[in-house]
C-alpha cells in the first residue's frame, strides 16, 4: 500500500499492513463521528491484551472528534503506542471537488507520519512545512512536505 510505503519511508519507521478487523468504539450517532479518544482507550486495552508492544497506527474512513475539537484529522496517544488517523476529512470529495487518489494518498501519509511523529515523542511544531505542523485546514495539511524539518529530524534521528 503506498500509504504505508510512504510513511515508513518520512519516518524511518518500519510499516506493516494488518486487515485485523478492530472494534471501533466511540461512535457518536448525534454528532456521526467516532470520539478519537475514546477509540485510542480501545486499541490501547486491544494491545494490553494480545501483548502488542510495537506503535499501533489505525487509519478509518470515519470522521473523528474529542471533546477539544469539532473534528481532527488524526490522534496520537504516545504512552499508549497507539494513532488514528481518518480518511473521513482528506478526500476531495468532503470539500466538493473532484476526487483524486493522489490527493487522498499523500493527505493520509503526511497525517499518518504526523502522528507517528508524536508516537516516537514529537511535539508539533511551529514550521508549516513540517510533518509535525498541526494543520486545522486542508490548505495547511496541503502545504506540508513529506518530510521532517531538521529540528524535528535531530530530535527523532538524534
Amino acid at each position: 500500500m503506498p500509504v504505508s510505503r510512504n510513511i515508513a519511508a518520512m519516518t524511518g519507521v518500519k510499516a506493516t499492513v494488518s486487515e485485523n478487523n478492530v472494534r471501533l468504539t466511540g461512535y457518536t450517532g448525534s454528532k456521526r463521528q467516532v470520539d478519537a479518544a475514546a477509540l485510542l482507550d480501545s486499541i490501547s486495552s486491544y494491545k494490553r491484551r494480545h501483548e502488542i508492544t510495537d506503535p499501533v497506527l489505525l487509519v478509518i474512513g470515519q470522521d473523528l472528534f474529542t471533546p477539544r475539537h469539532s473534528f481532527v484529522f488524526g490522534l496520537a496517544r504516545a504512552p499508549a503506542g497507539a494513532a488514528v488517523v481518518s480518511a473521513a476529512r482528506l478526500g476531495n470529495e468532503y470539500y466538493g471537488r473532484p476526487a483524486c487518489d493522489d490527493d487522498l494518498i499523500d493527505r493520509l501519509s503526511k497525517e499518518g507520519a504526523h502522528e507517528t511523529g508524536h508516537l516516537f515523542g514529537l511535539d508539533h511544531c511551529t514550521d508549516p512545512e513540517c510533518i509535525m505542523y498541526k494543520p486545522d485546514t486542508l490548505a495547511e495539511l496541503d502545504g506540508k512536505k513529506k518530510m521532517f524539518c531538521s529540528a524535528c529530524r535531530e530530535k527523532l534521528f538524534g
